[in-house]
């Protein structure tokens, strides 16, 4: 155990100083640890809790700490933040116990001193939590959300300001549970029902999700997905369902050209091969040449020979491409609706807001050229913010004289929680399930 909080500290740390994306740090990390199944799913369960928690944890430390939050040193910051997670949100955990192994981890760390600091402040915790009181949610009503959530205040008060205070709670209740577990079904090498029992007899449990087809919802032991023999075979990809219905809603079919143009890591592309039963061309670009790399090796797992990767630049091509009947540009953003996944992203807003948008633009109208007369091009991002979803999709259809929009004919039991045309969809964790997300299509004249 006291290996596994090691470990998560060590990958803490480094987010921190390096501002790198937490999924590739904590690969580093465990790859390097030598540690068991067990503690590596201890040391995710602290790295994920203590960053996705950091501005609650910050609160409590500084409840007990006569020293400001932001004035202990980071390995000292670090401990009492993996110390306050487990007292207050990992329940299997014996308080005593995580307050040992941080006193303990502090020392191991070369922080003798403060070690009986980290002691007093955890001790305090245990012995008075009753004094972590809230701020007022009625006077208070941005900072009060800030410290429940665990969202900047910026963040929360733009949310609130963009989608109102009822949707924007519904933003940040969502954004603030544990992700739901999807894979995409390979249906040109097997079925639903055939992935579902080859899974169970490999002690993985899923079941189909809502929508759209082939989608699966694992429910247990979803570490075992990437060593099991299923996906050695290529049975399935791993791809939220916002992102299935995204392709879906691209609507591409057997023998037609399609084209990703912001692809990697190339989930999208997977999936719209998979719907054209691997017949035709998927062309799926990417601006790295390592992450086309990527594209490539998952399309030959999933035996996709129509699958072809080019790098390619979509906001500045040089390259031609022939026209496609589909096109999807799912463009770089500020990834607002991942931030359950990936909860660094919280801490960076506002980032490039005002110029992304600006981005997005340039990659939707350097790509509506490849569409064929009478074709389909899908804009798409994975964030929660109107600039780069609908105010970017609505700017291009003022101005894009041969294109109309397209309707989307959503599956059953997708509810819209904003007033938006019928060629738009919003998707947010709560109540969709799926990550936040937005879709926009438009059919050439």
């Amino acid at each position: 155990m006291a290996g596994a909080r090691s470990a998560a500290l060590k990958a803490l740390l480094r987010v921190e100083k390096e501002d790198s994306y937490s999924n590739l740090v904590l690969d580093s990390a465990l790859n390097s640890s030598g540690l068991d199944g067990r503690d590596q799913a201890l040391a995710t369960a602290i790295f994920y809790g203590v960053l996705e928690k950091r501005i609650t944890l910050d609160f409590v430390i500084g409840t007990f700490s006569r020293t400001p939050v932001e004035k202990l040193s980071p390995t000292v910051r670090e401990i009492l933040r993996i110390g306050v997670y487990q007292i207050r949100f990992l329940e299997k955990i014996p308080p005593s116990a995580a307050v040992n192994e941080c006193v303990l981890l502090a020392k191991k760390n070369g922080e003798f001193r403060a070690a009986g600091f980290v002691n007093a402040v955890l001790r305090n915790l245990l012995r008075t939590p009753e004094r972590v009181r809230l701020p007022s949610e009625e006077r208070e009503p941005v900072k009060y959300r800030s410290i429940l959530y665990s969202c900047p205040e910026e963040l929360v008060a733009f949310w609130r300001e963009q989608y109102g205070p009822e949707l924007a709670d519904r933003i940040l209740r969502g954004s603030s549970e544990k992700p739901d577990f999807f894979i995409r079904v390979n249906n040109t090498r097997t079925s639903e029902q055939q992935l579902l029992e080859r899974l169970c007899a490999e002690g993985i449990e899923a079941e189909p999700a809502p929508w759209p087809d082939g989608a699966l919802r694992v429910v247990k032991n979803a570490a075992a997905l990437k060593h099991s023999a299923c996906f050695r075979e290529g049975l399935f990809h791993v791809q939220d369902i916002a992102s299935q219905l995204c392709c879906r809603l691209l609507d591409p079919g057997p023998g037609e050209r399609a084209a990703d143009v912001c692809a990697a890591p190339g989930g999208k592309t997977f999936t719209i091969a998979e719907w054209m039963e691997n017949r035709g061309e998927v062309v799926s670009c990417d601006v790295y040449p390592q992450r086309v790399g990527l594209i490539g090796s998952g399309a030959e797992r999933l035996g996709l020979s129509a699958v072809r990767t080019l790098v390619r630049d979509a906001a500045d091509p040089q390259t031609d491409l022939p026209a496609a009947d589909r096109v999807l540009c799912d463009v770089p953003c500020s990834g607002l609706g991942v931030i359950r996944r990936k909860p660094e992203i919280r801490y960076k807003f506002p980032m490039s807001l005002d110029s992304l948008p600006d981005l997005q633009y340039r990659i939707l109208c350097k790509s509506a050229p490849l569409v064929e007369r009478g074709g389909v091009l899908v804009y798409s991002t994975c964030t929660l913010n109107p600039a780069e979803n609908a105010g970017v999709a609505g700017r291009f259809l003022r101005e894009a004289e041969d294109f109309e929009p397209l309707s989307l004919c959503l599956p059953g039991g997708i509810e819209r929680v904003l007033d938006e045309p019928a060629n738009q969809l919003t998707l947010i964790p709560e109540p969709h399930g799926s990550d936040g997300f937005f879709i926009s299509a438009f059919r050439k004249r």
